[in-house]
């Protein structure tokens, strides 16, 4: 796991400045000019994602080191591809990128919280001492709050650029993501079709299960079309690469990053599969 503990802290905050250079303050705005769609989303995510998670680990009798890694990919916020497919399914893009942002932000919070008491409860025994959630919040604040901040930063004092290169950028980012998953499949191409036998049914359960829920909560709540397709893709195409980083931070096993894995390869398949299906409906 040597390789991906040392590519997946730098790909993350690469990938987090990325994000911090598409955004500006008038993506934070708007959640005081329309907080009910925000709430929608920030609740299926934030707080469902997680407890549908533990419920299926639990109904399946999932082995715990998978459950544990299956409860780090649900406690991680949306990453830039849901943003990318809400385009494509002429959802609302502009949600679609301030709930990546603000659940982000927040995710040096909520991640280590959701993933210790996971842990505890699915009774896990061996979390280093050395590992405390004060300590991996802090770390997560290295590489996902200060690169967004900075790339706002950068982006507020070249404006012109950032916006004509912005296509590039998310390219570089995109990129950066299959590095680290790459990497995994590489270290582990011996043991990786019996960690996707072990995980495979579990993570794409989740997702499915999971981009159900969010689309009939946000029909029932949400203002319209555009920001049901949004909500019901935000909650299934998750930041697997700050997955990874928390994972690496937390354990020394890579057995723990493989529901990770299993779920990049799956999300992409049924996101885009979903994304046709939001994309044809009216």
């Amino acid at each position: 796991m040597e390789i991906v503990t040392k590519i997946a802290p730098i790909a993350l905050a690469l990938i987090m400045l990325g994000l911090g250079l598409g955004l500006s303050t008038k993506d934070f705005s708007r959640i005081l000019k329309n907080p009910r769609d925000f709430l929608v989303g920030l609740t299926c995510q934030l707080f469902l994602l997680p407890i549908v998670a533990y419920i299926l680990v639990i109904i399946l009798n999932t082995p715990i080191e998978i459950a544990i890694g299956v409860m780090i990919i649900a406690a991680a916020p949306g990453g830039v591809t849901s943003n990318v497919m809400t385009k494509f399914a002429n959802g609302d893009v502009a949600l679609s990128i301030t709930l990546t942002a603000v659940i982000s932000l927040i995710s040096i919070i909520s991640v280590p919280f959701i993933v210790f008491n996971s842990a505890n409860l699915l009774g896990a025994t061996n979390l280093s001492e050395d590992v405390t959630l004060t300590g991996v919040a802090i770390k997560m604040a290295g590489v996902v709050t200060i690169p967004v901040i900075l790339g706002m930063i950068i982006r507020k004092f070249s404006e012109n650029f950032i916006s004509s290169n912005i296509k590039f950028i998310e390219k570089i980012t995109g990129l950066l993501f299959l590095i680290v998953f790459a990497a995994i499949w590489i270290e582990e191409r011996e043991n990786i079709f019996s960690y996707l036998s072990q995980s495979g049914i579990i993570v794409l359960a989740l997702n499915i299960v999971m981009m159900l829920i969010a689309y009939f909560i946000a029909k029932s709540f949400a203002t319209g079309i555009p920001q049901i397709k949004c909500i019901s893709l935000e909650c299934g195409l998750q930041n697997g690469t700050l997955a990874v980083f928390v994972a690496t931070q937390i354990f020394d096993d890579i057995i723990y990053i493989i529901p990770t894995a299993s779920y990049a390869l799956i999300m992409y398949i049924t996101g885009f599969i979903f994304m046709y299906i939001l994309r044809k409906s009216k």
